[in-house]
């Protein structure tokens, strides 16, 4: 695999609490150089990219992030209002607490009510596997599958650990043949994202994509 196909699935990200306009024109002008499949974004910044960049890049932004444990209808507003903005791809943090409290009903509602949000847009549903045991992990699968979402993702990035291969191979096993799977976290260098490709991963979310080239 090239590294111009293994970037056609990157989602050139820059997410830190501090990224500012300069760190963020940056990123998509090397996204558009690189053809990555999108930049993922702070909600802050769609409309600007949106009218800076017009349709040279897919924007995608994240919902309830970092923590996931923001009110459904708060994720709701903010997935209305990146729609609104531009955003093209929601990334929304699972509601970990519900996951560890096994309210998998409440888990699924919310992303049932982000899914109908979204509309057609794609939506991926971020689990944070370093919070979880393996058999929430497998629930997740299931409810991500029922709930209609698009991708399951491994890790915001900003948790305790990242994406693992071994997560990737649970997923493959569990999710339903509708549902693509996004690594994220410590994914930094062209073969360990050859590696998560191969294993099935549709995406990967990577801040260092132009160091590859």
């Amino acid at each position: 695999m090239n590294k111009t196909e293994i970037l056609s699935h990157v989602d050139h990200t820059q997410l830190k609490a501090y990224a500012t306009w300069e760190d963020i024109i940056r990123l998509c002008q090397e996204a558009i150089e690189l053809k990555t499949a999108s930049v993922c974004v702070p909600p802050c910044y769609i409309s600007k990219i949106r009218e800076t960049f017009q349709d040279q890049v897919r924007i995608c932004t994240v919902v309830g992030f970092p923590l996931g444990y923001s009110v459904t209808e708060a994720k709701v507003a903010e997935v209305k209002k990146a729609l609104q903005d531009g955003a093209d791809e929601i990334d929304m943090v699972v509601n970990i607490c519900d996951v560890k409290n096994h309210d998998f009903d409440a888990v699924e509602s919310e992303i049932r009510s982000i899914r109908e949000a979204a509309g057609t847009h794609i939506l991926k549903v971020i689990i944070e596997t370093c919070y979880l045991t393996e058999e929430e992990k497998i629930e997740l699968c299931r409810i991500i599958t029922e709930a209609g979402a698009d991708y399951i993702k491994t890790s915001t990035g900003f948790g305790t650990a990242g994406a693992t291969l071994e997560d990737i191979r649970l997923f493959r096993a569990h999710i339903g043949p509708d549902v693509k799977m996004k690594a994220a976290g410590g994914i930094r260098t062209a073969e360990a994202m050859e590696e998560y490709l191969e294993a099935g991963c549709d995406r990967i979310g990577c801040s260092s994509a132009s160091s590859l080239v």
